[in-house]
């Protein structure tokens, strides 16, 4: 069988809380699994609401944090243990587009140092013209162009330039990944569709895939093919992603689209929510399903172990024990 491009296996996340990690460890991602294979290039939708884990998922794939347990390997390559020639392609294959790219951005330098820096870390390019041509034909992919924003500094462009901007230099490296964390949450409706259009374009016509995060199920439901729901750190649900959305089987991926208010104003949308302590099913030595306080179907042994993900279809998993 093919190997995947990105495998996550068992992946575990936990960190230690008060002074000098006293208190009991706060479990930020549980037992993570994934697939993502480089052929057919897919979007692969990470949602779920915030504190769900997602941002530190990206962080584990990308290489910034290891896991506390499991492993993350890239082309079959554990990205702990690589050498820095394999590390070094790793980070041209997986670029990321974060949610806030005025971070990214050092503010002294005009952007053109964003390209430049690029060039010179990975040898894109054999002399200026070549270089010039790379970053123009990577602006235009964004509708952007050169001579408008290159000698610009950062606080000089929009938060959807300085966003498209990001996408351009990622794409400049041709990676097989991208991660993409909230990458449209900062940008107003028009620019949101565009830089949609653009992550579509990028994988039907140069076969890139994306790890789309986002707690944003609309803009999931529109370009994602596959989707994992996290919750408290645990996958409650994963699998096509028309097909969760349409038809959501965990009681949490049930509350959470019908939260989605309907575009009716003789609806009345219920604001009076209650929600327990979020903490209290997330600490290290506790067991049973994280989602019991909330569940209208709870279950004595849900508070047992965490229920195993059970399938409902093809490809369809659901951690819970109403499908046992």
């Amino acid at each position: 069988m093919t190997q995947p491009l990105l495998e996550i296996k068992e992946a575990t996340k936990t960190f230690k809380s008060g002074i000098l990690g006293t208190k009991s460890a706060i479990v930020a991602l549980d037992s993570f699994n994934l697939k993502i294979y480089e052929d057919p290039a897919r979007i692969t939708t990470i949602a779920g609401e915030s504190g769900s884990g997602k941002t530190t998922l990206a962080n584990l794939i990308l290489g910034f944090m290891p896991p506390s347990e499991g492993q993350i390997l890239y082309k079959g390559v554990d990205i702990a243990t690589m050498d820095r020639t394999q590390r070094l392609g790793f980070r041209q294959e997986v670029q990321a587009i974060f949610q806030d790219p005025y971070e990214v951005y050092n503010p002294f330098f005009r952007i053109r140092h964003t390209f430049d820096l690029v060039m010179r870390r990975f040898t894109l390019a054999r002399s200026k013209a070549d270089q010039r041509e790379m970053i123009e034909d990577a602006l235009n992919l964004v509708g952007l162009r050169g001579e408008e924003i290159l000698e610009k500094y950062p606080h000089q462009l929009s938060g959807g330039q300085r966003q498209r901007v990001m996408v351009a230099r990622a794409y400049m490296l041709h990676p097989r990944l991208i991660v993409a964390d909230e990458p449209v949450s900062a940008v107003d409706a028009s620019l949101r569709a565009m830089i949609l259009d653009i992550m579509l374009r990028l994988r039907d016509e140069h076969g890139i895939s994306f790890l789309y995060i986002t707690h944003d199920l609309s803009t999931a439901y529109q370009i994602g093919d596959d989707m994992y729901v996290l919750f408290q750190g645990i996958t409650a649900e994963s699998g096509d992603t028309r097909t969760i959305i349409e038809n959501p089987k965990h009681p949490y991926v049930q509350e959470l689209i019908s939260s989605i208010p309907v575009p009716d104003p003789r609806t009345k949308w219920d604001t009076t929510i209650q929600l327990p302590d979020e903490e209290t099913m997330r600490k290290e030595h506790m067991n049973g399903c994280r989602f019991y306080q909330r569940c209208p179907h709870r279950m004595n042994a849900c508070l047992q172990a965490q229920p195993p993900r059970f399938s409902v279809g093809s490809e369809h998993l659901v951690a819970c024990y109403l499908y046992e």
